[in-house]
């Protein structure tokens, strides 16, 4: 085997290696939108295939607000594609964009998994409750 490297980070090393991520991330091409104020319309893309259901909350323009999926929650397997695991996505991405989120909506649906119409409904829902659709 080998001997393990134990190695400490400084405060000032762990600023530039973050700096380091987020350029990266702007050279790749990763749009977000800044929280500052407001976005007065939106899209969200709600894609439900087979294996998992992921849906996204973009601007007009595109920029991403919020996104989630069944698997970064923790569903793993079948059980991802499921209207349950749709709903608690919806649920997560509503309060994900409670600060800069839009206040009419525009939804655009893909795919033929079984979360596609849980999560349009949760959707709706949640649109009543944050005021979306206004």
């Amino acid at each position: 085997m080998g001997k393990k490297k134990v190695s400490s980070q400084t405060g000032e090393e762990a600023i530039k290696e973050g700096a380091k991520v987020e350029e990266a991330a702007l050279r790749a091409g990763a749009k977000i939108a800044a929280a500052s104020g407001k976005v007065q319309e939106g899209r969200a893309y709600i894609h439900a295939s087979y294996n998992n259901t992921t849906v996204s909350l973009t601007d007009t323009k595109g920029n991403l607000l919020s996104w989630s999926s069944a698997g970064s929650l923790g569903f793993s397997g079948p059980k991802k594609a499921t209207p349950f695991a749709a709903s608690k996505v919806v649920s997560v991405l509503a309060e994900k964009a409670r600060k800069a989120g839009p206040v009419s909506l525009t939804v655009y649906v893909s795919g033929v998994g079984g979360g596609r119409d849980s999560a349009i409904r949760s959707l709706t829902g949640r649109a009543r409750c944050a005021g979306w659709g206004r």
